[in-house]
Formats: structure tokens, sequence, C-alpha cells
């Protein structure tokens, strides 16, 4: 058939499909119908039409009809009240027993501190400082026990607080992850200190009154801290308890578990925040009745929400009581690149590659980078002696400086800082290449056939990401993310796209522009997690509130560098135990930068490999493969 009568006797039908898919009321049955017909009438087009337009346009065509067949819909409200109507009481009520001995230790580490207070009247200055002690019998004497929450910025109180709220419950449950220790332990201190606090005011007459003025808002952000302790025991407890599940099963339900129950104290946290701020402070001018009538209200929805309400949808539901939805924990090496991939599908699909290649790329990680990185790091240290004998405020931040040589206090900083874009780019390779492998075995021929071919244009990729993260100052990170994404793709576009093909820069240009959105979520999700994930450890809430204080929760990192601190005092002579503790914060800096960085590569890849698609539809083509293939009987390698 002739090019020009192949148009006439299909173009009508090409037409109502532009039409469809223009309009607003699209029915996916029909677009269902129309992606058979024009994939056949494509086929057709390649088989006789092969470098005519017709193909090209019914080849844009298809990829619409493709997209639009297999487009998922997005989350309602209805459901996202689902979730806080039905699923998270039934997490609560499975986690009831956690929650309710995380109450009972935490009234009786109370206990404790009263009764340690009873016996040494001193003993709140150790819990509480003896600023803090000394400032309220001031405040006590001034007629204005608790004048301590005046404040006249009133916004800058509920900010400071909230996030301090914040800050205390998410560590409390995130500890939990280390055999349920961490989490002991905070409810120890935070109860102990509550104890002694309460039993103070009462050595000075002051209970109701202390009662009436603390519980306003401490109703809301004490229980939060119980309640967060009890999510912690919870995800501790699938490592620790795994019952029927393997460990790694448990450790994935009981997490899950405790993140919905972490993430229903947020609205209480700030409530909490917003009742210190505003409320609290004026507690003075307010009547009694109206105190006892707040905190009462206050422990009533606390106790609706999380003991009365759960039981009642339990009870109403009991068919969905002892169901778990348990992920599939087989290692599938076999990755569709060729498809269209949700926000969603794009961030699961990094995590499940990460999972299914990370002995390849920690193989060339740890045999090659971790040497030049610690060798180079060591080089710096050396360079930096008396700097490092020095406690910063930002550890991370300076440790980073000094690392990376982004501070320039010499030449030997310029040189070290352009050896580091050259190890990016090497831990970009090994991810890439990985990824380009994945299902393969590993093989050190291969690898370094690949670092051959593709190594200096990775690098080249990946230099304007990498100049743009470590120039600027840290405080303009956040700022700098909104940036990141207009050549998120470069680096991928440069390792994966087929070596013959001209333009790559370009070409990643192109692919990061497109992905924009997609590319900004993606990483602000990951900057939330990765956040969230290094509390524990060492972020931004192991800050000091000054350079010779100590920050208002220690996590394991201060603690273990300062564990070293004092080894290295008795070891070292003079004043360089310091460089010990900062030499072993560089260490864990290094380490999770190596953890973390190839799940940010490989959402890269996968962002890639998405506008691929978008743009030459190779699972389209791939689909055309399997026609004719099918058999009726049973699946076929093509199925």
């Amino acid at each position: 058939m002739k090019e020009t009568s192949f148009i006439d006797q299909n173009k009508e039908k090409w037409n109502r499909f532009e039409k469809l898919y223009e309009s607003q009321s699209n029915d996916p049955e029909e677009l269902s119908d129309l992606y058979m017909d024009i994939t056949d009438d494509l086929s057709y087009a390649q088989t006789f039409y092969r470098r005519r337009t017709v193909r090209v346009y019914l080849n844009q065509l298809a990829q619409r009809v493709y997209t639009g067949v297999h487009k998922q819909k997005g989350e309602s409200f209805k459901k996202f009240l689902t979730v806080w109507k039905t699923s998270l009481p039934l997490e609560i009520y499975r986690s009831r027993k956690n929650l309710l001995f995380a109450l009972a230790i935490f009234l009786v580490y109370m206990m404790i501190g009263v009764a340690t207070t009873y016996i040494d009247p001193d003993f709140p200055r150790v819990v509480l400082g003896d600023g803090y002690v000394e400032m309220t019998l001031q405040n006590i004497q001034d007629g204005n026990p608790l004048k301590v929450y005046e404040t006249t910025d009133q916004m800058a109180m509920f900010v400071q607080i909230t996030t301090n709220n914040m800050k205390v419950a998410f560590l409390t449950f995130f500890v939990g992850f280390f055999f349920t220790i961490g989490t002991h332990l905070l409810l120890f201190y935070n109860g102990v200190m509550l104890g002694a606090f309460q039993y103070f005011f009462h050595a000075k007459g002051l209970l109701i009154t202390s009662f009436l003025g603390i519980w306003i808002h401490g109703a809301f952000e004490i229980s939060a801290i119980v309640l967060a302790g009890g999510a912690g025991i919870t995800a501790g407890n699938g490592l620790l308890f795994p019952k029927s599940y393997t460990r790694i099963q448990s450790l994935q339900l009981s997490t899950k578990r405790g993140l919905k129950i972490m993430m229903s104290l947020v609205p209480f946290i700030i409530a909490a925040g917003f009742l210190e701020s505003y409320v609290t402070a004026n507690y003075q001018v307010l009547p009694n009745w109206s105190k006892w009538a707040l905190i009462m209200f206050s422990f009533a929805i606390i106790l609706f929400f999380y003991v009365f309400y759960p039981m009642y949808v339990a009870r109403k539901h009991p068919e969905l009581l002892n169901k778990e939805e348990v992920g599939n924990f087989t290692l599938r090496k076999e990755f569709n690149f060729n498809k269209i991939r949700t926000i969603g599908e794009l961030i699961a699909d990094a995590f499940r590659l990460y999972r299914a290649e990370f002995i390849k790329f920690t193989k060339i990680n740890g045999l090659i980078v971790l040497p030049i990185i610690l060798i180079v790091v060591f080089l710096q240290d050396v360079n930096h002696f008396e700097l490092q004998k020095t406690e910063y405020y930002f550890d991370w931040a300076s440790q980073l400086q000094f690392m990376i040589g982004y501070g320039f206090y010499s030449l030997q900083d310029g040189i070290v800082f352009g050896l580091w874009t050259l190890i990016f780019a090497l831990i970009f390779t090994s991810v890439f290449w990985s990824v380009s492998t994945v299902g393969e075995a590993f093989s050190w021929k291969s690898f370094f056939r690949f670092l051959k071919q593709r190594f200096l244009r990775i690098w080249l990729g990946n230099l304007l990401l990498v100049l743009t993260v470590c120039l600027l100052p840290y405080y303009f990170l956040i700022p700098v993310v909104f940036l990141l994404p207009f050549f998120y793709l470069n680096a991928a576009a440069m390792a994966l796209s087929p070596l013959e093909r001209k333009g790559k820069f370009g070409l990643g240009f192109s692919y990061s522009a497109k992905h924009y959105g997609k590319s900004l979520v993606v990483l602000l999700i990951l900057l939330l997690l990765t956040a969230m994930l290094m509390q524990p450890i060492g972020f931004v809430f192991s800050i000091h509130q000054g350079w010779t204080n100590e920050p208002l929760v220690r996590d394991i990192l201060d603690m273990a560098a300062d564990f070293v601190k004092r080894v290295a005092q008795v070891f070292v002579p003079g004043d360089e135990y310091m460089v010990w503790s900062n030499g072993f914060r560089q260490l864990i800096y290094i380490l999770v930068m190596l953890g973390i960085l190839p799940l940010l590569i490989m959402t890269m890849a996968l962002g890639y490999y998405n506008e691929r698609e978008k743009t030459e539809a190779f699972g389209l083509r791939k689909e055309f493969e399997k026609f004719g293939k099918r058999s009726r009987i049973k699946e076929t390698s093509v199925d």
C-alpha cells in the first residue's frame, strides 16, 4: 500500500485519538482499544515506511497511548482519611503492649527521680544544671516560679520549642533500632528529670502551681515522648523477637508500625509547642479552672486517640487486625529499565536496585575508593594538624571542609579538591557500571573496561554537580537543592548512553530539564530520609549550642567521639588528643557517604531511563517483538 493511501485510510482514527487524549473525559477502555489499533499501524509503518514521517508520528501517538493506559491514579484525600480512621488505630492497637510498657517504665523512672530528690535535695542540680536551678530559685523569690516560659517573641519560641520536641521524640524512636537500649536510656533520662523537677517544686510548696503551669503543654509533650518510646521499642523488638518471620521481615513490619505511630505524634508535638509558647507563657493571668480544663481535655484527646479509639476500631474490624503485609524479600536480579516510572516507583526501584547490586559496587568502593580517600584525608589532617586540635561548633561541616579541601587554606587544598572530583567520579562509575551490568556476576575485567570507556565522560558530566554542592557554603545547600535538578541526569547520560551516540552532554541537560519535577521531589525525599536516619549517629541535631557547650541531646557519634577523646587523653601527650576524636568523626562520615551516595546515583540512573523511554520508547519496541511469540498454553521468556 502506498504511504498516502495508508494515511488516508487511518487519519480519521488518528485524529479521533488526538481529540480524545486532549479531552478531560477520556475513557481508559477506549484508550486500550486505540492502543491495539495504533500499535498495529505503527508495526505496519515500521515494516514498510521505516524512513518516513508517518512512522515518527505513529511512534509518538503510540507512546502517548502507552503512557495513558499505564498511568497510575494519584492518591485521594479519602484514602488519607482512611489511614487515620482505620489503618493507624489498628497499628496502635497492635503495639498496645509496647506502648503500655513504655508508660510503665517511664513512671518507674519518674518515681526514681522523685525518690532521689527526696533523699538528696541537691539532685535536681545534677539533672537540670546549677544555672537552671538557681534561675528557678530566683524566680520563686520574685513570685513568678515559671517565669522561664515567658518571652516577648512567641513565634520564635514556638519554632524553637517545636523543633526541640520533634528532635527528642524522633531520637527516642530511632535509637530503639539499637536493640531498644537507646530508647530505654532516653526514657530514663526524661523520666528522672521530670520526677526531680516536679518534686523540686513540691519541696518549695508549689506543686499545684507548677503542675497547672507545666502540664498545659506537658500533657501533649510528655505523652509524645512516652509514645515515641513505645514506637521505638516496637521497632527494636522486631529485630530482637522475629517470631516466625526472618529478622529482616520482622524488622520491616515493626519499623513500618513504629513509623506510623511516630507520624501520628507530629500534630500533638506541634500542639504542645503552640500551647507552651502562647498559653503557658500567660499562665499567671489564666483562672485555675481553665488550666484544669485544658489539661484534662489534652489528656482526654490522648486517651481517646491512643487507647479507646484503637480498641473500637479493632473490635469493628477484627478481620484486619491480624492482616500483615510482608514484602517480597527475594532478590530479583532482572530490572525493566524500559518503562516510565512514577516518583514512588522510582524511589522503590532505586532501593531494590541498591540492595541487589550492593556487593558489586561496595567491593569496588571498599577496595579502591576507600583506601584512596583515607590517604587523601590523612594528608589533609597532617596539613591542618593545628586546626584539628579543636572541637567545632558544626563538627560535620568543619570536618568535611578539611577532608575535601574546599576551605582552600593552602595550595594543597586546591589539589585535594581536584582529587575529590575524581574520587566522586570513581564512585559514580562503580555504581553506573553496577546498573549497566545488573544481574551479571562481578567481573574486574568488565569494570575496568567500563572505567576506561566512560570515566572521563562521567567526571565531566558530574563536575557541575560536585562544584555546586562542594564549593557553596553549607548554609546554601537547601536553596541549592532547587538548582541541582537542572543537571541531575548529566552523569547518567554520559555513563549509560551508547558510546557511539553524540551530544551526550546536551542530552543530559535536556533530560534533566524534562525530569526536573521528579528529580526535585526525589532529592527532597532522600534528604529527609537521610536527615531522619542520621539523627542517632550524628547530623543536624548534634549541633552544639555554643563552641564550648554540650549539644542539647547527645547522639551516638558524640558519645563515641568523646570516648575516643578520653582514651587519647591518657595515651597521647599534650593537646593532640582532639586530633584522634576528629579523625574518628571523619571515618564515620566517609563510611556514611559511601553508603548513601550510591542510592542517590541509582535514582539518577532510573531518571535517565525514565526520560529515555519517554523520548525513544525502547519499551514499546520490545512490546512489538513479543507479538506472535506468546504461547496460549504457558508463559515464555518474552512474557
